[in-house]
């Protein structure tokens, strides 16, 4: 498979899980732009591999948390016709297609990193304990620690919140 098709056919995928990871839109187009930069110099090796995209995603989700542990630099969102134009993957936008997609996501973005990768890899990826392990480089166990912290979590925000709410109705 050449690069081009590869990029072509898994830019939708690698963009909707950076924004997951990311939080943020444009940043996650700058998150997927330096992986593919990355994967193209690497792309013999990288495209001679049986499963190219896992390989690729975990560049993405090891970039991610490797970003966040650097210091932040504001970046200029930049607009290119592949990825703004009539050619441009067609998605939906998650944040604007339901209110309780919306109310999860900021749930998901107050999560640590290391645990929103984990929830991100495992619920959105359909990756396994195993798999996970292998992107973020830590043992299966650490993979359901941090799965079950997150889950923990948002069970707690969910209850607040729907208490919240209750309150507010009466």
């Amino acid at each position: 498979m050449r690069f081009e098709d590869f990029a072509h056919a898994r830019l939708p995928a690698l963009l909707r899980c950076a924004a997951l990871l990311c939080g943020e839109r444009e940043a996650a187009r700058d998150l997927v732009q330096d992986v593919l930069t990355k994967s193209l110099v690497r792309w013999r090796r990288i495209g001679a591999l049986d499963e190219p995209y896992a390989y690729v995603r975990a560049m993405l989700t090891n970039e991610f948390l490797s970003q966040r542990r650097r210091r932040r630099v504001v970046t200029v969102p930049l607009t290119f016709d592949a990825l703004d134009g009539p050619a441009a993957p067609v998605q939906g936008d998650y944040a604007t297609e339901s209110a309780a997609r919306e109310a999860m996501w900021q749930r998901l973005a107050t999560l640590p990193p290391q645990q929103r990768a984990t929830v991100v890899l495992r619920y959105y990826e359909g990756l396994t304990d195993a798999e996970i392990a292998e992107v973020l480089g830590c043992r299966p166990t650490t993979v359901r620690s941090n799965a079950a912290r997150a889950l923990a979590a948002l069970r707690i925000e969910l209850t607040d919140s729907s208490l919240a709410t209750e309150g507010q109705h009466q």
